[in-house]
């Protein structure tokens, strides 16, 4: 059974802005969709293969989230994972012209509890997310233009 859910967007700017902005985890607040993330905690300024930072979240309670960067090619794929082993992906495609198809995908395939995420309706719930936040990271490169 294929467990990815993906949507995807056509932004105005370049995939290396996009790259560089999706590669720093203070800039995670400014675009979730979910209205989960609340701050960047602990890790590097800009990510990198490996990388681990920590995240303050919120839903229903408060709470922290490590994070491990477990894809990583310079301005076309990052994704991480926590312990719940389910995994975020943004990959680019760069459309010439200026323009970037953005990709945000969440893949539970290999998270020990993908059983509950299906029954508790995560996965359409994150479909509705990302679709928000790839909304905003346009909104937020377009505005500039």
């Amino acid at each position: 059974m294929n467990r990815v859910k993906s949507t995807d967007i056509i932004i105005h700017a370049q995939a290396s802005e996009l790259f560089d902005y999706l590669a720093r985890p203070a800039n995670h607040v400014s675009v979730d969709g979910s209205n989960t993330v609340r701050q960047a905690l602990i890790g590097p300024d800009r990510l990198y293969p490996g990388a681990k930072f920590r995240m303050k979240m919120y839903m229903v309670v408060p709470y922290t989230i490590t994070n491990t960067v477990v894809t990583f090619a310079e301005n076309s794929e990052i994704a991480w994972r926590h312990s719940g082993r389910h995994v975020w992906r943004y990959q680019l495609q760069d459309l010439g012209g200026g323009d970037t198809r953005v990709t945000e995908s969440f893949e539970w395939g290999k998270a020990p509890l993908r059983y509950l995420y299906e029954l508790f309706g995560v996965p359409s719930r994150n479909l509705t997310s990302m679709v928000r936040t790839l909304a905003k990271l346009k909104q937020h490169f377009e505005a500039q233009g």
